[in-house]
């Protein structure tokens, strides 16, 4: 990955703090590096130009939001439409995650929802389409660690 090379110790730190802080100011980034503030904000600025940076969101509970029923879902899908499933799939609100991967199954889903009807729905739609397979569904029943950071 080229853009890996272009970053330093000091980008690595930057997004560290911002991943876990994204609404830490330039100010106090520069500080705590002992740099100067228009560094950071230069910095900053270039890895959202190339796409290290991607944006900026909150971090919710999506407990505390309704959505505690999580499932983690492997597709099998018919050959040569994985890419097409895939895409359909992730259009829906509750898919937090698509994944390719080896195994058992084509693909593996990570999904939330209020209720288990909701989930029952979504199950039927998403074999209602016509290049699925099967599916096999996992309830969660607790969550240990759940952290989509990248650096921290």
């Amino acid at each position: 990955m080229e853009d890996r090379d272009e970053i330093d110790e000091i980008d690595i730190e930057i997004i560290r703090m911002l991943e876990k802080d994204g609404r830490m100011s330039f100010r106090d980034i520069a500080k705590k590096l002992k740099i100067s503030e228009g560094t950071v904000y230069n910095r900053v600025k270039r890895m959202r130009e190339k796409g290290i940076i991607k944006g900026f969101s909150a971090r919710t509970d999506p407990m505390k939001l309704g959505k505690d029923l999580v499932a983690v879902i492997g597709l099998r899908v018919l050959g040569g439409h994985l890419v097409e499933v895939e895409k359909d799939i992730a259009k829906y609100d509750q898919v937090r995650a698509v994944y390719d991967v080896t195994g058992d199954y084509d693909a593996i889903l990570i999904a939330r929802f209020s209720t288990r009807a909701e989930l029952n729905r979504f199950i039927k739609e998403v074999l209602s389409h016509e290049f699925v397979d099967r599916t096999a569904t996992y309830v969660v029943l607790n969550v240990v660690k759940e952290d989509l950071r990248t650096l921290v």
